[in-house]
């Protein structure tokens, strides 16, 4: 392939670097304001989420709950992600008006980008390469024939015993997952708790459910060697015992896909772990570069990926740039019950800050579900004179409970129009329903007697 008005193909207006969930965003924002489009992918486009993360796990756990067997897991498992993927592939994205270009690109220089030996010009581009699990340095590991998430949804047999390393949403979901297929499953985590990210209470309250479903969890532990065992493998901890398994699964964390792009010949500059150094509209160090998704370091969910796409195409296409705001979107740890959080935490309010919370043992729904592990915590901002403000803004919410992954989205939605909490302690809400919870919560900014009532952050009572 040749680029250039000596062969009679047009110059594209954006080529996007990455298949993934940001690239698909800035691909498709782009071609729908009728720019020529250039997708470059490595590999078939639909990236991790698609094949190796959100859409496999999910089906996954799904199944895992509803009781159905391993073996007819995993078979839906690869149809499900066919049938998503056949949306995102080639063809369709063509259809759509995006040209894709298989193979691995590289910068060259500003404003060239060489894809399998052509080159073609990139005046404006967006970087969306995401990431790739990040696989510790234990002695050992790397001969331990372990899985990570891109390996463990190939398994066609179910494991008889799984270590899980790494306890943040990736390592609670698939270990309760398994845990529920019958696997006897060890989680070891180095932090003091689960889910660090988290507010310390939805730590609880899944390690406490971990628990009951089987899975043996030991937090404040290192893993310090991995071997191959008889059973499959041996791994070696801070509190000097071992654990043999059949399996082994690496799932602490992830890291930047950046290292093979070129990036300095085009002027992009990095940081030390590899995130593309962006400002606060996705722009990079080079003019005409945006950066999107995961290779930014930037919230790693995929609808933030490809939220960041669609805002670094239409930045780079026009002269007025939107601003990325990662604070009103929400994201979903889908542990059973799941865990949900947008904006600040409890810990993290500032000065003035109000928080309202109810146990989802006083929520009707969850009493009637039979669910009623969890919480529902909604962070305001100081008090208003103004009539009907006095809750504050909403600056964030946790919710641990069975449909948490839903009830987010008013507090989400609530965040994003700047609302006051006194607009969801108004809204009528249907009953019994598990967003009641949301409303009943923010009443409590409002009541003077009787019932519970908001307490200052950081000073009310656990």
């Amino acid at each position: 392939m040749r680029w250039g008005r000596d062969t009679g193909v047009r110059d594209p207006d954006l080529i996007v670097i990455g298949g993934g969930a940001a690239g698909l965003g800035a691909a498709r924002a782009a071609a729908r304001r009728g720019a020529r489009t250039v997708l470059v992918s490595d590999g078939q486009p639909g990236g991790d989420c698609t094949f190796h993360g959100c859409v496999p796990s999910k089906t996954l756990i799904e199944a895992a709950n509803r009781g159905v067997p391993f073996g007819d897991a995993t078979q839906r498992l690869h149809d499900v992600v066919a049938r998503i993927a056949a949306t995102e592939n080639a063809e369709s994205l063509r259809a759509e008006g995006v040209d894709v270009v298989l193979g691995k690109a590289a910068f060259t220089a500003p404003g060239k980008v060489t894809v399998e030996g052509t080159t073609m010009p990139a005046k404006r581009a967006v970087v969306a390469t995401g990431s790739r699990p990040a696989v510790p340095a234990v002695p050992g590991l790397s001969g331990s024939a372990y899985l990570t998430n891109e390996t463990i949804f190939d398994l066609t047999d179910r494991p008889a015993s799984l270590v899980v390393l790494g306890g943040g949403p990736i390592g609670c979901e698939l270990a309760q997952a398994f845990a529920r297929f019958g696997t006897a499953v060890t989680l070891v985590e180095a932090d003091a708790r689960l889910l660090p990210r988290q507010e310390a209470q939805a730590s609880d309250v899944v390690g406490e459910v971990l628990a009951c479903d089987g899975v043996d969890v030991r937090t404040g532990t290192r893993v310090t060697g991995a071997a191959r065992a008889r059973s499959g493998v041996r791994v070696s901890l801070s509190d000097a015992t071992t654990v043999e398994a059949e399996r082994l699964l690496v799932a602490t964390g992830r890291v930047p896909i950046s290292d093979e792009l070129g990036l300095a010949a085009a002027g992009v500059e990095c940081h030390e772990d590899g995130r593309v150094v962006t400002d606060q509209y996705l722009a990079t160090t080079t003019r005409g570069v945006y950066a999107a998704g995961d290779v930014t370091g930037r919230l790693p969910f995929t609808h933030a990926a490809y939220e960041m796409g669609r805002l670094a195409a239409a930045n780079s296409l026009r002269r007025r740039r939107s601003r990325y705001r990662p604070e009103p979107t929400p994201w979903v740890t889908f542990t059973t019950p799941e865990v949900a959080q947008v904006g600040v935490t409890e810990d993290a309010a500032g000065a003035g800050a109000r928080v309202a919370y109810l146990p989802m043992a006083e929520v009707d729904r969850a009493l009637a579900a039979g669910s009623t592990d969890g919480f529902i915590k909604l962070v305001a901002g100081p008090r208003r004179l103004l009539r009907g403000t006095g809750g504050g803004r909403v600056l964030g919410a946790t919710i641990v409970a069975e449909r948490a992954g839903e009830m987010i989205h008013e507090p989400a939605l609530a965040m994003a129009t700047h609302m006051f909490t006194g607009r969801l302690a108004a809204a009528t809400h249907a009953y019994p329903t598990w967003s009641q919870g949301v409303q009943l919560t923010a009443a409590q900014f409002f009541m003077t007697t009787g019932g519970r009532r908001a307490h200052p952050a950081r000073n009310r009572p656990r």
